[in-house]
């Protein structure tokens, strides 16, 4: 529902205030819009319309809760009203009570089975709620009423991007874009899609469309950047993070993605500074993850275990849950010996991600280290079904054997780790310890058979 307009003509004091805040409204000013609907209240609290326009005006300037609070008084005053009881149950979903809003749309499909935005906006709260069959289904019914709400096609886009099938997403919002050319982000959200399925050149067109016709969204600007810095061109993407920080000089990402560059390049004290930076702006990410983990692998640098040890423990307790992140946590636990804590971080990794092999192959340092072969041998050995070509895996699988007296097996894997591109001098020291032990092994034999003939002679 639009925001409610009102014709010219005799107004009330209260009228008067409405209609102002409905001007500053479509100017932008929201807090001036706030201010004479409050005062607008204040004088006839019983227009449901008024707090409806009040809600609406908190929704732009994105407070939720506050403004639930004034759909619900105005339902109040028109239980049954369609527009108000969509727009609740919206914003239900964006403060993630997915269980009422779904309540309150069935209730509007009961009002209402033709209402479609009660379909259209299901497919969101059923997409957050991960049941995407669910959010296919309203997709379907949305479509029987308006086969070309570009909305639908938008809400479903991000039902498949999250689910990964990415080229129907882009069909999804390719659609969109025919059916609303100027619908919010739209080239962001296919650039992002074509990006994830590897097309990167697609994916870098519609970056540049975005930026175009939306020059200064910050969020925009970062990820593309982003995308730069991935795509092997830091220099580009500075210049995205430095247009970033002019437009919001506190954005804390953006002084983070910076000192990454910093850091790629080998400038430790400048990387420093950036993340120390990042970690003080918490405006716009007060739970930023990845500082405190390269300030731990700076104070490893230098030397400083406890210092190192120290930002990882303020990295865990932000509960990463990217296997990639928990697993470079492992590795740095791993290289300070706090043992523990790595294996911590490394089975919560494999949690979310069963197929992740770096976790299994550093699982199996953990257990080596601690003097598990067995153990180490059947993370490795797992680690190497994932992926069978990792030569730190078979190097190291190698050593293990070594150390069970598994000799050929070692000698075979050491094998394979030389096909794989393992490092010569590793493999030339493992080699000749499998040799030794070969040497070894074959001289106790041969001793222990000249006693058993020695033995026979002498009986």
């Amino acid at each position: 529902m639009l925001y409610d307009d009102m014709e010219y003509g005799y107004y009330t004091e209260a009228e008067k205030k409405a209609r102002q805040a409905y001007e500053h409204y479509e100017d932008g000013n929201l807090s001036q819009a706030l201010n004479e609907l409050e005062t607008a209240l204040e004088l006839n609290p019983s227009n449901s319309s008024w707090h409806f326009n009040k809600a609406l005006t908190l929704d732009s300037a994105g407070c939720f809760e506050e403004a639930i609070k004034e759909y619900e008084i105005a339902l109040q005053l028109n239980p049954n009203d369609l527009e108000t009881l969509n727009s609740l149950a919206v914003d239900y979903t964006r403060v993630g009570h997915y269980d009422m809003a779904i309540d309150i749309f069935k209730y509007i499909e009961e009002l209402d089975p033709e209402f479609e935005p009660c379909y259209c906006n299901r497919i969101i709260t059923y997409t957050e709620m991960e049941q995407h069959q669910k959010a296919e289904e309203m997709f379907y019914l949305a479509q029987q009423i308006n086969p070309d709400c570009p909305l639908c096609y938008y809400n479903i886009g991000n039902s498949l991007f999250v689910r990964g099938d990415y080229k129907k997403a882009i069909h999804c919002w390719q659609r969109t874009a025919q059916l609303e050319p100027s619908h919010p982000e739209i080239n962001y959200r296919i650039a992002q899609a074509y990006w994830a399925q590897g097309e990167l050149d697609k994916a870098r067109s519609h970056f540049l469309a975005e930026l175009r016709g939306n020059p200064g969204e910050v969020e925009v600007i970062l990820d593309f950047g982003l995308f730069l810095l991935e795509s092997g061109e830091p220099d580009a993407a500075k210049e995205k993070f430095q247009r970033a920080l002019e437009m919001e000089p506190e954005h804390s990402l953006a002084l983070f993605y910076l000192g990454e560059i910093s850091f790629e390049k080998g400038d430790f004290s400048r990387a420093q500074q950036l993340f120390e930076q990042a970690l003080r702006e918490t405006k716009h990410c007060p739970e930023l993850a990845g500082p405190n983990f390269r300030l731990a692998q700076l104070a490893l640098l230098r030397g400083h275990k406890q210092k190192a040890k120290d930002y990882l423990f303020i990295e865990l307790n932000k509960s990463p849950d990217n296997a990639e992140v928990l697993v470079s946590m492992g590795s740095l636990f791993l290289q300070i010996t706090d043992y523990d804590h790595c294996a911590y971080c490394l089975l919560r990794a494999a949690d979310i991600d069963s197929n992740n092999a770096a976790c299994y192959y550093y699982l199996g340092l953990v257990s080596a280290l601690k003097g598990r072969l067995e153990e180490a041998s059947e993370f490795l050995n797992h680690s190497l079904y994932l992926n069978p070509n990792d030569p730190f895996a078979l190097r190291d699988s190698a050593a293990v054997l070594l150390e069970a007296g598994e000799l050929e097996q070692a000698g075979s894997r050491l094998r394979k780790a030389r096909e794989a591109g393992a490092y010569e001098r590793d493999l030339s020291s493992l080699e000749r310890r499998v040799k030794a032990a070969r040497l070894k092994r074959n001289i106790s034999e041969i001793l222990s058979n000249l006693k058993a003939r020695l033995l026979l002679r002498l009986f």
